[in-house]
Parts: structure tokens; C-alpha cells; sequence
């Protein structure tokens, strides 16, 4: 079993990193918290979930050990698959998950793509009692990191959507409408944005 992978970080997009240890390169799904977390760095250390099935093998990423921990719970919810605990974990920091959680806010949790109002009581049902053991803070979300240009964001930002699982056509709506609400937008907060959209 793969704890952890550090090493150099050879490719970055919001959804996948490459990091590269001993001249191996490890394909990573992320979410967009630890895509904000390892932008800009050159060497990384990401903690590790696997999923192995009989027609993929994958790897799940996260900048902190507690992200891991709540993907973990979220994936022992019967009907969330592990795309949609990323769409979650992209859709607010760990801390506001944690709490919405705890405080067993549904519609703060009906927020996010593909969660609807059953769901999101199953996972508070489910995790309120176990979240409380992980010690997580609930935590505003964090400042933005860098801003690229609108078009390197727009572009990025439909790229990951679709990655996601979005079609083109409406990411890129989505995007251009918060790009023109909010041209200094940095692509994390974009696609959050555009999660809560589509």
C-alpha cells in the first residue's frame, strides 16, 4: 500500500498531478484544495488513497493527511463513488466540509454537483458521529495564490471541468460568466464557482 508519494512535481492541472520519484512518474487525481496547496512548488508530498478495480488502477492524492481522512469517509457512504468525494472536496475546504457535516447542514452540501437532498442526509447521517474524531478545524477558505491571465484561466478551468466530468459547452458558459463577474478570479475559485452552477 502507497502511504505517501514525494517527489518532484512534473505536471500540474486542477484535476491531476504528475509527481515524479526515482524517475517514475505517478498519475495523481487531486482535488482543487490540493491543487491550490501544491501550485507554484516544485517538490511535493501528497497522501495517498488507491482504488484498485479489475479494469483501472488510481491513484487519489491529497496535500493534507485530514483531506485524505474525509475522502475516506466520504467513499464509505454507500453511493458516493470516489469522482464525486473529489467533486466535494473541490467544492469547499475541508474545514467548511467538516462543518457542514457536523452541523448536519444539508443544503450547504446540496451545493455540490450530484448531490441531492437524500444524499447529503446520508452523509451526515453517516459521518456526523466519526467526523468529531478527526479533529478537524472548521476553516475559511484560503486566499488565492496567483492570478493568471483570463484566458489561461478560462481555458484551465474548462479543461478541468470536463475532466470532472462536465460538458465543454456549459463549463465554458460557466466560466465565462464568473470571469466576466470576476475577471481577477483565480482558476480554483472559477471552477468552485462553476461546481455550484452546473
Amino acid at each position: 500500500m502507497i502511504e505517501y508519494l514525494k517527489g518532484t512535481l512534473a505536471e500540474l492541472s486542477p484535476a491531476l498531478a504528475v509527481v515524479e520519484c526515482h524517475g517514475v512518474g505517478y498519475g495523481v487525481n487531486i482535488s482543487l484544495n490540493t491543487f491550490s496547496a501544491i501550485q507554484g512548488k516544485q517538490e511535493v508530498k501528497l497522501w495517498i488513497s488507491e482504488s484498485i478495480r479489475e479494469d483501472a488502477y488510481q491513484l487519489w492524492g491529497f496535500g493534507t493527511k485530514s483531506e485524505r481522512e474525509l475522502f475516506l469517509l466520504l467513499l464509505s457512504v454507500s453511493g458516493i463513488g470516489a469522482a464525486t468525494c473529489r467533486v466535494i472536496l473541490s467544492s469547499m475546504t475541508v474545514g467548511e466540509l467538516a462543518s457542514a457535516i457536523s452541523e448536519g447542514n444539508v443544503g450547504m452540501l446540496k451545493t455540490v454537483k450530484g448531490i441531492g437532498p437524500k444524499a447529503a442526509q446520508r452523509i451526515i447521517v453517516e459521518l456526523r458521529d466519526k467526523i468529531g474524531s478527526l479533529g478537524i478545524d472548521a476553516a475559511s477558505p484560503s486566499a488565492p495564490q496567483s492570478v493568471p491571465l483570463n484566458k489561461e484561466v478560462m481555458d484551465e478551468a474548462v479543461a478541468a471541468l470536463s475532466m470532472l466530468g462536465f460538458s465543454p459547452a456549459p463549463a465554458h458558459k460557466a466560466v465565462q460568466k464568473i470571469l466576466t463577474d470576476e475577471p481577477e478570479a483565480p482558476v480554483e475559485r472559477v471552477i468552485k464557482l462553476a461546481l455550484k452552477m452546473l
